[in-house]
C-alpha cells in the first residue's frame, strides 16, 4: 500500500458515510494541505479489465498511474452492478434495492437522491473541499435538466473549467443540424466561447452549432439585443393594428439584463418614454424617461455583477423603490424583460386599473398562468412564444451566416429581424382575429400548431 499518508486527512469524513438521516460534521483537526480527491466510476469495468491488477487483454496506463500514485485496494464489494443503484449507493452509503425508485433511470427522470440527503459530496464539502461532477450521472436532474453551478464569484477559469467538463458530455447530443443551443440567464458570450471551444476542440470541426458567440469567431451582430429589439418590433405592429404608433407610449419594463437593455435601445430610439428598469433590489422610477445614456448606463450596471439598480437612481436623480416590482406605475404598455413568473394576476389586475392597455411578455414565461388569462380578457396580451422569438430568429440568422462563413451588417440583420417579427405577427393576426379583436394568444397557439401540422403531413406522418 502505496502512499497511505496522502489519505489519511480524509479518513474522518470518510467515516461520516451513515446514510441520508445524519447530519454532516464538520471536523476541524485538520490543517494540512488537502489532496485532489478524484472518483472514476466506470460502467462495465472491473479489477479483472485493469492492467495495474495484472489483466493482460487490455492497457489502462493512465488509470495505472493513478493506482501508483495512492492505495490499491484488493477487496472491494458492489451494491449493485448497474448504472443508477451503483451510483446511488456510492453517493449516499445506502443499499440502493432496500430504497424507492432507485433502478435504471432514463436520462430526463425526476431526482432520485432526495435534496436533503447527505451524501459523499457533502461531507467533503463539510471537510472544506470544492466538489464537481462530470459525465452520464443515471441518478435524474429533475424536469429541466441543468447544473447547479452559480458562475458569481468565479474566476474567468473557473468558469471556464466548467464550461469545458460540461461540454465534453453536451457535444455528444448537440450539432449544426441536430440541436443548437442558445445562451440565457448567466451564460453570455464568455460562457458561449469556453463552450464552443471545448466542442471545436473535441469534434475539430468549425459549425454553427452554438449561437451568441463573439463576433470574432462566428457571431453575429444585434444577437444580444435580439429578443429586446424583436418584442419592441412586435408591439410596434400590435399598435399599428390599432391605428396607433409607438412614439410618445409611456412604457414599464422590468430587469436589466440583455433582453431589457434591448427593449430600452429600441424603445428609446422609437420615441417611446420608459420610465422604469428594475432588477432583485427593486425598481427605478424615472419620470422623465430614459434617455440614451440611461440606456448606456444599464450595460455598467450588468457588467458590476451586483444585481443591483439603485445606483441608476443615484446617477440619474429618478426615484428608487426597494424590494417592489414596476407594475405598480402607470404605463400605457408594460414589457417584462426579466425572468419567469414575474408578473403574477395581482400585478395584472394592477396594470389595468392603472389604464394600461397592453402587455408584450418578454420575458420566457414571465407571466403566470392567472396573469395571461386576465390580461387576454381584458386588455390586449403578446404571448413570449410569439414576442419575444427575436432571440431565436437572429440566432438563426447567426446560423445561417456561419454556413455561409460571411457576417452580414448590423443594418441588415435589424432589417431581417424586422421582417421575421412581422410576418409572426401577421400569423398570430390571421389566427387570432375575433371581431375586432385579436387575441394574441389562440393565434400563436393556432398558427404553430397548424405550421407543425402541415409539415408533418408533407412528409407522411399524418
Amino acid at each position: 500500500m502505496k502512499n497511505v499518508s496522502r489519505l489519511l486527512p480524509l479518513l474522518p469524513g470518510m467515516a461520516l458515510l451513515t446514510g441520508c438521516n445524519q447530519k454532516v460534521q464538520k471536523d476541524n483537526r485538520q490543517n494540512s494541505p488537502k489532496p485532489n480527491i478524484i472518483y472514476i466510476f466506470a460502467d462495465d469495468l472491473g479489477i479483472g479489465d485493469l492492467s495495474c491488477y495484472g489483466a493482460t487483454k487490455v492497457s489502462t496506463p493512465h488509470i495505472d498511474r493513478l493506482a501508483g500514485q495512492g492505495v490499491q485496494f484488493t477487496n472491494a464489494y458492489a451494491t449493485s452492478s448497474t448504472s443508477t443503484p451503483s451510483r446511488f449507493g456510492l453517493l449516499t452509503g445506502m443499499y440502493p434495492w432496500r430504497q424507492e425508485n432507485t433502478g435504471i433511470a432514463p436520462g430526463n427522470s425526476e431526482l432520485i437522491i432526495d435534496t436533503a440527503c447527505v451524501t459523499m459530496a457533502d461531507m467533503f464539502k463539510a471537510e472544506g473541499y470544492a466538489t464537481g461532477a462530470v459525465g452520464k450521472w443515471h441518478l435524474g436532474l429533475g424536469p429541466k435538466g441543468g447544473t447547479d453551478f452559480n458562475p458569481k464569484g468565479k474566476s474567468d477559469n473557473e468558469v471556464m473549467r466548467f464550461c469545458q467538463s460540461f461540454m465534453t458530455e453536451l457535444c455528444k447530443h448537440i450539432g449544426p443540424n441536430t440541436d443548437v443551443p442558445a445562451g440565457d440567464i448567466g451564460v453570455g458570450a464568455r460562457e458561449i466561447g469556453f463552450l464552443f471551444g471545448q466542442y471545436k476542440r473535441i469534434r475539430n470541426e468549425f459549425t454553427g452549432v452554438l449561437t451568441g458567440k463573439n463576433r470574432e469567431f462566428g457571431g453575429s451582430r444585434v444577437r444580444p439585443e435580439a429578443t429586446g429589439y424583436g418584442t419592441v418590433y412586435f408591439a410596434q405592429h400590435m399598435l399599428a393594428e390599432k391605428g396607433e404608433k409607438i412614439a410618445g407610449k409611456t412604457v414599464a419594463i422590468s430587469g436589466f439584463g440583455n433582453v431589457a437593455w434591448g427593449a430600452a435601445q429600441k424603445l428609446v430610439q422609437l420615441g417611446a418614454k420608459l420610465v422604469t428598469i428594475s432588477g432583485p433590489d427593486g425598481y427605478i422610477y424615472d419620470e422623465k424617461g430614459l434617455t440614451q445614456e440611461g440606456v448606456d448606463y444599464m450595460l455598467e450596471l450588468r457588467a458590476s455583477n451586483n444585481d443591483v439598480v439603485a445606483p441608476y437612481a443615484e446617477k440619474f436623480g429618478a426615484k428608487f423603490f426597494p424590494k417592489r416590482k414596476p407594475w405598480e406605475v402607470k404605463c400605457d404598455i408594460a414589457f417584462p424583460c426579466a425572468i419567469q413568473n414575474e408578473l403574477n394576476e395581482e400585478d395584472a389586475k394592477q396594470l389595468v386599473a392603472n389604464g394600461c392597455q397592453m402587455v408584450v411578455e418578454t420575458s420566457n414565461m414571465g407571466c403566470t398562468a392567472e396573469a395571461v388569462n386576465y390580461l387576454n380578457e381584458h386588455i390586449t396580451f403578446a404571448p413570449g412564444k410569439a414576442a419575444n422569438a427575436g432571440g431565436v430568429a437572429v440566432s438563426g440568422l447567426e446560423m445561417s451566416q456561419n454556413s455561409m462563413r460571411y457576417s452580414w451588417t448590423a443594418e441588415e440583420v435589424d432589417a431581417k429581424l424586422s421582417q421575421i417579427m412581422k410576418d409572426i405577427h401577421d400569423t398570430c393576426v390571421k389566427y387570432g382575429k375575433e371581431g375586432n379583436k385579436i387575441n394574441y394568444v389562440k393565434g400563436a397557439n393556432i398558427g404553430g400548431f397548424i405550421k407543425v401540422a402541415e409539415a408533418m403531413c408533407a412528409q407522411g406522418h399524418c
